[in-house]
């Protein structure tokens, strides 16, 4: 186990070593024609949005990128900014972009949470929601984000797991619109602008992974105990390690979640990484949970993220990932809280950037 713990680097972070292995052996077993010679997984979508379904014959002379995806997932979100990009600047050269909802969480099955999620993200390319992960399966995917770039012929050509390699993976859809037959001036890469979660990550000062909180997965969890499914009143130890976290409050813990009983509950986060977001959602719907937060026992001022304001106030309704820091620096070990002044939510993870 590393100084991160072992879900730091889950299917949702990218590990580049691993990566250009995997890459590697994709391209020898494509080469080879033994493997994902085609879009035929896209036929067995769960439902289709922003479009009528996408079958491997239809989309037959065209050059497909194919993306998968879930909507709470932080490095999908700063991968997001190029993937919108490209789409928009060569979809009259003969590319298509489908994005593969893949999802996480259960609450990510919601065909209304993707439909918020795609208005919310300015998101109009075709999306196949996949969820029983069965498109998944066929691409023998693992990564939230992964690209696919798909020839003219429907044949695999590259791939790229996790954020990044953005310039290359650009030119590799130019290549392959040249190759089949789009006239392309192979100009400056793509210039995105991405505010908000969107922005990349600080890699160079990030010491905190992400951190699942249901009892599935969660690590270095400090309030004393834990009973499962069913509620109990936690306290808060007066310090926390670095990358540990604890409850404070009446609250339930889940397999995937943790639930707040009554207001008044807290959570505690030690980290250390400029921005900081927490993936939660109200648990009633129509519902709106207000929370506030602080750094340090301050309210963050100008490290307040996007959803937050300098005073730390905010407040949730439907479930998603949620910006509450960024840090203007320096960076260093900070003491996050985030208290809850109405009871019914549910929180799924912390994530770092």
């Amino acid at each position: 186990m590393n100084g991160f713990g072992e879900s730091s680097f889950s299917r949702r972070h990218f590990l580049r070593a691993a990566a250009m292995t995997m890459a590697a052996a994709q391209f020898n077993s494509i080469a080879s024609g033994k493997s994902r010679s085609d879009l035929w997984p896209l036929e067995r979508a769960t439902t289709w949005l922003n479009s009528q379904p996408l079958t491997g014959a239809e989309l037959q002379g065209k050059v497909v990128l194919v993306e998968f995806w879930t909507y709470s997932c932080i490095n999908w979100r700063r991968q997001l900014p190029y993937v919108r990009a490209w789409a928009e600047k060569y979809k009259d050269q003969g590319l298509v972009v489908i994005g593969v909802h893949s999802p996480e969480f259960s609450f990510e099955k919601s065909t209304d949470n993707i439909r918020w999620a795609l208005r919310d993200m300015r998101i109009s390319y075709p999306i196949a929601v996949d969820n029983d992960h069965v498109v998944w399966r066929g691409f023998n995917n693992e990564y939230w984000p992964a690209l696919y770039f798909v020839d003219a012929k429907g044949k695999i050509r590259h791939s790229q797991f996790g954020e990044g390699e953005y310039a290359q993976s650009e030119k590799v859809i130019q290549s392959l619109l040249i190759e089949a037959g789009a006239t392309i001036n192979r100009t400056q890469p793509v210039s995105v602008d991405a505010p908000g979660a969107e922005a990349a990550a600080d890699w160079s000062d990030l010491r905190s992974g992400e951190n699942y909180l249901g009892y599935e997965r969660t690590e270095n969890f400090s309030s004393s105990g834990v009973a499962r499914d069913q509620p109990r009143d936690y306290s808060a130890p007066m310090t926390l390690a670095l990358n540990s976290w604890a409850l404070s409050g009446n609250w339930s813990v889940g397999r995937e979640a943790i639930r707040l009983n009554q207001p008044g509950g807290r959570i505690l986060y030690r980290f250390h990484a400029r921005d900081l977001h927490l993936v939660m959602g109200a648990t009633s719907t129509p519902g709106s949970v207000r929370f506030r937060v602080y750094v340090d026992g301050r309210p963050p001022g100008q490290a307040h993220g996007v959803d937050v304001d300098d005073q730390g106030n905010g407040a949730v309704t439907e479930p998603r990932m949620c910006q509450l820091l960024r840090q203007p620096g320096p960076i260093s070990d900070r003491q996050f809280e985030i208290q809850f002044l109405d009871s019914g939510v549910d929180a799924f993870s912390f994530t770092f950037g």
